[in-house]
């Protein structure tokens, strides 16, 4: 079990991570409609490689960190700040979003690689998540930071993207409906897992106090 854990709990978090619509996933998949399976799936690779340097240098920075007792208790306060700010501004201050149909002109295969590594490169959400996720994991020691855990941990993380991008690019006409569902209440859901990650938070803090 020690050489599964790392691997289930990437390939866990990455598919909770990047599940919900957003720009990359809705992307391969509006790709896969209009160039065919085989070009979204090279929007992906652009993609999923990105994924792993970012998840790897969380990994390391989390590995720091956790070397720190005194600067782990610092950043959970702090995350339990952010994340209560978080689920306030959701709930009751952020608009509700405008779906843009925009057509992306692309002429090459080429085009759509560098494009999966762009968006991605531009969403800098992996980096905390991958650091909270795997700090919250050591702390309940079911991860370790020696070289074989993260090697299995990045390839479930890869493993996960990978999957969650292919369910879009695969079944995405029969979930278009309930993508839109999600995304004209994305503010709601986005409030409610902050509010469960803030109060997970809290919880934790307070155990290290009493």
């Amino acid at each position: 079990m020690r050489f599964v854990w790392p691997l289930f709990f990437g390939f866990f978090s990455a598919a909770i991570g990047i599940a919900l619509p957003g720009l990359i996933n809705m992307t391969a998949a509006k790709v896969s409609i209009r160039d065919g399976r085989d070009r979204a799936l090279l929007f992906v690779t652009g993609a999923i490689i990105i994924i792993f340097f970012q998840t790897l240098s969380a990994i390391l920075f989390a590995r720091f960190i956790d070397s720190r007792p005194d600067v782990v208790v610092l950043l959970r306060e702090v995350g339990l700040a952010i994340f209560i700010a978080l689920t306030i501004y959701f709930l009751f201050f952020a608009k509700k979003p405008k779906a843009k149909k925009e057509e992306m002109k692309m002429h090459s295969k080429t085009n759509r690689f560098f494009l999966g590594m762009l968006l991605s490169a531009l969403n800098f959400f992996p980096v905390p998540y991958y650091v909270f996720v795997t700090i919250s994991l050591s702390s309940y020691r079911l991860f370790s930071f020696d070289r074989i855990a993260i090697a299995l941990f990045l390839s479930g993380v890869i493993l996960g993207s990978f999957a969650v991008f292919y369910y879009y690019i695969s079944f995405f006409k029969r979930i278009e409906a309930k993508t839109d569902f999600f995304f004209k209440n994305m503010n709601q859901i986005i409030g409610a897992i902050t509010g469960i990650v803030a109060l997970i938070t809290m919880i934790t803090v307070i155990k290290y106090y009493y």
